[in-house]
């Protein structure tokens, strides 16, 4: 659209607001009607729908809306304008204020590069100047060589004024993947505090496929290079999403159990969950048989508010779940053993996965609820070429220097290394601990301790299984909680079906400890 006219004329500034009109239309139109036709036809919302559908309606206030690239004629007249690919603001998610940063692919394909980098990196400044969570919605193709043509020369790479790290210890911030996320991309996304990418949609690398065939001589799909299911192992992305809505059900969701920021406590809910509810299923929730397993997250279920967990990472590190939960309405964060995963045992995976979780509840003030069957740390060749112990020095760090409220339920084992990391024990604090009478601890589990410890006596038994069963027996009776507890070695063994009405009940303290820092 030509817009002609002289500054210094005229009586007001109507032609002055017409140019602002159409230069916010010129924006608004994004890449153009083809591109945003091609966008859809992949099956995919385009940036300003996407901002749409994760704020609450006409709550999102766009910043730099008409930062682009100009064109003028010879005589300095403003003739249209290419709008940048990053789209800044801030807006409401269920009530409360986020800062939001969204690419547009329909415009050079998101390119991190092709854009004006001092308007996203704004959007960051804000969020950590405002202390306000901030949301990453990237789709973008990362860094293109075009630009040094455009430039006329390179550059360093990085960008000095991006407080990436300053960011994670001041404000939730959440990476969300709805494309190709390569490069800068993909550190949007993994510099998080919890990421989400959308299946078969999303795709998170170093670099795509064309620099993989050239650098290694590889033939590869991009979701086989970096999709939800090669993550699903890696542990980059947090969680993986059905569909965009699902993704942005999923923002909403974390972003309600963490405060603005991290010097404030998160909000508690009213509930009509009881803290006296008991099911009584529970009291046999644990098999007898030692050899059987069960479902945690059925327990989980039970003891927290009725459609709380908020579970991350699922399917990573499985032999933990870690989750965001509610406990009559206040938050907390979650650490449950999986007896169905490597037996529970902490492997590399699932101690990265306890050392991040961990520290996201520290940095945002959330208490952290334990409830523990570890039989020890992985063993094995694998388990040692991975790193095992390395990863579980790692938890001890963590652990040991958390400083939030923590309890633990012991339901059934706690052994070796990894058992003793359920909880921190650094004094002068309380290890505030709980276990069920299916609970046994020690430095090896018994079955295999009986073993080792009496191979002679029962190899020279007329019935060898017999008397390692009878063994077996013996040392389970002298392991029984009730005795740790009769020396106060465990504050307390308690019924299973009082472990909400126990837990509703610290977590009131917990809350009035954090509240008073």
């Amino acid at each position: 659209m030509e817009q002609r006219h002289d500054a210094t004329a005229g009586q007001d500034w109507e032609a002055e607001l017409r140019e602002l009109a159409a230069r916010r239309e010129q924006a608004a139109a994004m890449g153009g009607p083809e591109a945003l036709a091609r966008h859809k036809a992949r099956g995919r919302l385009n940036a300003r729908e996407r901002i749409a559908l994760l704020c609450d309606a006409g709550t999102f206030r766009e910043l730099g809306r008409i930062a682009g690239k100009g064109r003028y004629d010879a005589d300095g007249f403003f003739q249209s304008l290419s709008p940048v690919n990053a789209i800044i603001g801030s807006g409401r998610i269920d009530g409360r204020k986020a800062m939001i940063s969204a690419d547009d692919y329909t415009l050079r394909a998101g390119s991190s590069e092709a854009t004006i980098s001092d308007k996203w990196i704004y959007a960051e400044r804000m969020a950590l100047d405002l202390q306000m969570p901030l949301v990453r919605l990237v789709d973008t193709a990362g860094g293109s060589v075009k630009l040094l043509e455009q430039q006329g020369s390179s550059k360093i790479p990085g960008y000095p004024t991006w407080p990436v790290v300053p960011l994670l210890d001041a404000v939730p911030v959440v990476g969300v993947a709805l494309g190709a996320c390569a490069g800068l991309g993909a550190i949007k996304v993994l510099m998080s505090h919890f990421s989400v990418m959308v299946r078969d949609q999303a795709q998170v690398f170093a670099a795509g496929p064309p620099v993989v065939k050239q650098a290694y001589g590889i033939d590869i799909d991009k979701n086989e290079l970096g999709g939800y299911q090669v993550h699903r192992r890696s542990a980059l992305v947090h969680n993986e999403a059905a569909s965009e809505a699902d993704a942005f059900e999923q923002v909403r969701r974390f972003l309600s159990y963490v405060p603005r920021h991290a010097g404030l406590m998160a909000e508690r809910i009213a509930t009509d969950d009881p803290p006296g509810r008991a099911d009584d299923w529970l009291k046999n929730a644990i098999p007898k048989d030692r050899r059987k397993v069960y479902d945690p997250r059925k327990i989980l279920a039970s003891v927290f508010d009725r459609d709380s967990l908020f579970e991350i990472g699922r399917h990573q590190g499985g032999s933990t779940i870690t989750a965001l939960a509610r406990l009559h309405g206040y938050p907390v964060g979650v650490l449950c053993s999986d007896p169905r995963v490597s037996g529970g045992a902490m492997t590399t995976a699932s101690a990265w996965k306890i050392e991040r979780h961990v520290k996201l509840c520290q940095t945002f003030n959330l208490p952290v609820v334990h409830l523990v069957d570890q039989p020890g740390n992985a063993t094995g060749p694998e388990a040692e070429l991975s790193g095992t112990l390395l990863g579980a020095v790692r938890v001890l760090t963590t652990i040991e220097k958390a400083t939030i409220p923590w309890v633990s339920i012991i339901m059934r084992r706690a052994f070796g290394m990894a058992g003793g990391l359920h909880a921190p024990k650094h004094f002068p604090r309380l290890n505030h601990r709980f276990a069920w009478p299916s609970a046994r601890w020690g430095s090896i589990p018994i079955e295999g301790g009986v073993a080792a410890a009496h191979r002679n006596e029962i190899a020279s038994a007329d019935d060898p299984a017999a008397e390692q069963a009878r063994l077996e027996a013996y040392y389970h009776r002298i392991a029984s909680p009730f005795r740790t507890a009769e020396k106060f070695g465990m504050l307390d063994v308690i019924d299973p079906r009082e472990t909400r009405d126990v837990l509703c009940d610290w977590v009131e303290d917990a809350w009035e400890v954090l509240k008073a820092r």
